[in-house]
């Protein structure tokens, strides 16, 4: 008899077969779960629903996709009568009125059964695993290394053996940045692929919805059951709904494929780019495919996308703002102060100027390409304490260290806000002088940033580690290609298998 002790260390797929098998119950999984939950050092939960997981787990129907399988939200995704913080002390004690429709099909079509919320970067907003509200989330392959963000828990907890499966979301890299650094599937679907209601904001329009995946297949089971239609995102997609039959159907051979390291200006870490050489050739030789050369010159969109976003912080936080300030992150409060004193029309202008020509270089780049190959992040996982993901200096350091202090940074910032009046030019430029200045607004999602302006399907794929850390395999396709890159993903799998779990729990 299988030891039914610890959580199933393999695939959420290979998971409901057990159940339907026999091999397992729902019910013995989820107390397995729950006491690995309990007894973790990771810190990748902040709130559990034992009892009402419990009623589900009895009543589980294991004929469904996710029947039975034991799931994590992440915290940023809505559950009625959750905690509903974002992942801030600004909105600590706050509960959930509706739930996100994308976990409403996960659990009403696809049967999963929610054990509890993971732990985030506040409001999504950084890809680092720390917060005010929750502490630091640890990486299972190395405590004291970070997870990323903003997916931070639910990477956490699928890698560290606690679920086979969790929710992410994806603005700027949010499911592929914590996927690279814990080894793990992350899959960016195209935008609208997966329904962000019941509150979809409709700027910036680079959100999408998904999970953190052990396996290929788990991903696109995923697909079938959350992605589709509806009518309070009109953004959605329509979807065939065979997403995991229709794998391994596509011939990969003959695909011109560019394969470019790093991409947006992104330095990378020692050993990464030719470990990534490496992966990228063996998948070329694998399946057929042709490498072709290519430019890629992308405008630096990194501070007008960072004081653009926040826009929707601005709607969320209400007239909380600014007397809310001292209980956000001094990361997230300097990003509000600096977008209220530079952001104007002219700011504007420009950003939406960047972004076309971001999306005429994509659309070049995949008139000559089918795929493009580069790094999910610029190195394997930093110190799960930092703030930034870069070791160059860094704005936010500066904003914090500064010689007039924090407060002399708050008012140099509303005599800049007064000045961008008069001209309203010079916030623009500041921005741009800023992103030549400090590369960690680069480096923070700037190799994942892209697929979220231009809104393609991007997948980061287990490729190994550097320095005994797993490293991610970035790959782009052109939009509505999510099947393809699913084939691409599974190519690798099967040539190159990963871990589905941290060594410290396999």
């Amino acid at each position: 008899m299988a030891d039914t002790s610890s959580p199933w260390t393999g695939d959420a797929c290979s998971l409901v077969d057990a159940f339907r098998s026999g091999e397992r119950s729902p019910l013995s999984e989820l107390e397995a779960t729950v006491a690995a939950i309990n007894s973790s050092t990771l810190n990748a939960f902040c709130h559990l629903d034992v009892d009402a997981a419990r009623e589900r787990a009895e009543q589980a129907d294991i004929s469904l996709p996710f029947g039975g399988v034991p799931t994590a939200i992440k915290e940023l995704d809505p559950v009625a009568g959750w905690p509903h913080t974002e992942a801030s002390l600004v909105f600590k004690g706050r509960l959930a009125a509706k739930t996100s429709h994308h976990v409403g099909r996960l659990v009403t079509r696809g049967g999963a059964n929610p054990v509890g919320a993971t732990t985030a970067s506040e409001f999504g907003g950084l890809n680092v695993s720390v917060t005010r509200i929750n502490g630091v989330t640890h990486n299972p392959w190395r405590e004291g290394r970070t997870v990323g963000g903003s997916s931070s828990g639910s990477a956490a907890a699928v890698s560290g053996g606690l679920v086979s499966l969790a929710t992410g979301g994806d603005g700027g890299g949010s499911i592929r940045i914590p996927a690279g650094y814990c080894g793990l599937l992350g899959m960016k679907g195209t935008f609208g692929r997966i329904t962000r209601a019941p509150h979809a904001f409709m700027r910036p329009n680079t959100v999408v919805f998904g999970n953190l995946s052990r396996s290929v297949r788990d991903s696109a089971r995923y697909f079938d059951v959350c992605a589709g239609v509806d009518s309070y995102d009109p953004s959605t997609l329509e979807s065939a709904g065979d997403w995991e039959r229709s794998l391994g159907t596509h011939s990969l051979a003959g695909l011109r494929v560019a394969v470019l390291p790093s991409i947006a200006g992104v330095k990378l870490d020692a050993g990464v780019a030719e470990h990534l050489e490496q992966q990228a050739q063996a998948l070329i030789a694998a399946t057929g495919m042709v490498r072709v050369p290519l430019r890629l010159d992308l405008p630096n969109l990194a501070a007008q996308w960072m004081v653009g976003n926040m826009a929707t912080l601005v709607a969320d936080l209400g007239d909380r703002w600014p007397k809310c300030a001292g209980e956000l992150t001094e990361e997230i409060e300097i990003g509000m102060r600096l977008s209220h004193a530079l952001y104007n029309l002219d700011t504007a202008a420009v950003a939406e100027e960047l972004r076309v020509a971001a999306n005429e270089t994509m659309a070049a780049a995949f008139d000559e390409v089918d795929l493009i190959i580069c790094a999910t992040n610029p190195g394997p996982a930093f110190a799960a304490e930092a703030s930034v993901s870069s070791s160059e200096p860094s704005f936010i350091d500066w904003a914090k260290d500064s010689a007039a202090g924090r407060y002399g940074t708050r008012a140099a910032l509303f005599g800049l806000r007064a000045a961008s009046t008069v001209a309203p030019r010079l916030p623009s430029k500041l921005l741009g002088q800023m992103a030549e200045r400090f590369p960690d607004l680069v480096t923070m999602g700037g190799l994942t940033m892209i697929s979220n302006m231009y809104g393609n399907p991007a997948v980061s794929i287990p490729a190994g580690t550097v320095d005994g850390l797993p490293v991610g395999m970035q790959v782009l396709a052109p939009h509505h290609r999510d099947a393809l890159l699913f084939d691409v993903a599974l190519a690798f799998e099967r040539e190159h298998p990963w871990p589905m779990v941290a060594p410290s729990v396999a």
